[in-house]
């Protein structure tokens, strides 16, 4: 009996010294999941990036979007072209009927090369023992063009070795490879337009994001928000520094760009700042959007330095290309607006084309700004309320 009631005495000595630190797990629990929003980031961001990972990123090139003009369609051409819709590589997605049509299809960005035959193909494989063909590719992005005309090749050996075996009669395939915009395959023509568009939403969506979140942490938001100065005169100040920051940031990045680095620019510098102030005007608006939904500057930068950053990365084309991904990450990377920066960014600084080639990228830019604006505004005005 004496054994038991003194077992009881230390075992509640025992809970007594627990307790305090109970109490402190708690108190942690609670403090993590009282802010939803960070608990939501928190579960979800695992799960996002496996799937990123898993799925999105992959050094392959497949689905490449090719054009193929075939004057002579005979049984060597036809064998080629099939064999190019049957790989998972390529997908011929349009059948050129003139030579002059090549080069607008890269102009509009429709494919990523374009296979050329001679005419009277196959009649000159039995007659010289030799086929001509064209392999035109766009070479602002080196990796994936050095993969495509690898891929393209192989398709075209394969072939080769398949007409030796019917007719028995020896002959070479002699592709002709032509790379577009970068023939000496600089990396730099395809990381410096994304390097750009990272930046610039780095500058202006974060740093936006968290100042404001910085205010509203330390209760002087209030402050402002009561002074003589209008809410809209009060977000407008916070968000200039920013907007002249990534101005000079543009700024440096095309000296160095150009300068250093060797890419020029070639097309019209105008329409390249155009395109750059309407990508600035829709981060600094997410930014604001972002500091209208967070409270503290924590939530504000896994929003903005994990949530953006992660798909900016991933899913823009900077680093990987879009169309090897699955049809559900495509989707994803249509409203990532560094996605169309970087396309038009490319096209005007790589391709020198003008105004009505970025046009849809403009467009749409313009309208993620306009919808981002507009949220913001309503959601401020629903805090002042």
């Amino acid at each position: 009996m004496m054994f038991f009631i003194s077992w009881r005495v230390m075992h509640r000595e025992k809970q007594n010294k627990m307790s305090p630190f109970l109490s402190f797990v708690r108190k942690e629990f609670y403090h993590i999941f009282r802010d939803k929003t960070t608990t939501a980031i928190l579960l979800a961001l695992p799960v996002l990036m496996l799937m990123l990972f898993g799925y999105a990123i992959t050094t392959e090139v497949k689905n490449s979007r090719v054009a193929v003009y075939d004057p002579s369609n005979d049984l060597f051409t036809r064998a080629v072209i099939e064999k190019l819709n049957a790989s998972e590589y390529f997908t011929v997605v349009k059948m050129l009927k003139t030579s002059d049509e090549i080069n607008e299809q890269f102009r509009k960005g429709e494919v990523k090369m374009v296979i050329a035959f001679s005419e009277k193909c196959y009649q000159n494989m039995l007659h010289t023992g030799t086929a001509q063909v064209a392999l035109i590719v766009d070479g602002t992005d080196p990796n994936s063009s050095k993969a495509v005309v690898g891929y393209a090749s192989a398709i075209l050996a394969q072939q080769q070795q398949d007409m030796f075996q019917f007719t028995n009669i020896p002959f070479q395939v002699q592709p002709e490879i032509k790379l577009l915009y970068n023939p000496t395959m600089k990396g730099a023509y395809n990381f410096v337009p994304g390097v750009m568009g990272m930046i610039l939403m780095l500058i202006c969506a974060m740093m936006t994001s968290i100042s404001i979140a910085k205010e509203k942490e330390m209760g002087t938001m209030e402050v402002l928000l009561v002074s003589p100065v209008k809410p809209s005169h009060i977000i407008l100040a916070k968000t200039i520094p920013y907007f002249v920051l990534s101005l000079i940031n543009l700024s440096t990045i095309l000296l160095i760009s150009v300068f250093i680095l060797g890419v020029p620019v070639a097309g019209s510098l105008f329409w390249l700042l155009m395109l750059s102030l309407v990508y600035i005007l829709v981060n600094l608006s997410l930014g604001l959007v972002i500091s209208s939904v967070v409270d503290n500057q924590q939530t504000a930068l896994l929003i903005s330095g994990m949530v953006l950053m992660l798909p900016v990365i991933m899913l823009s084309g900077m680093m990987f290309p879009v169309e090897n991904m699955p049809v559900f990450f495509q989707w994803i990377s249509q409203v990532i607006p560094a996605k169309w920066y970087i396309i038009g960014v490319k096209k005007i600084m790589i391709k020198g084309l003008g105004f009505e080639a970025i046009l849809p990228q403009l467009s749409v830019l313009l309208g993620m700004a306009i919808l981002l604006i507009g949220v913001s505004i309503k959601k401020f005005r629903y805090r002042l309320e």
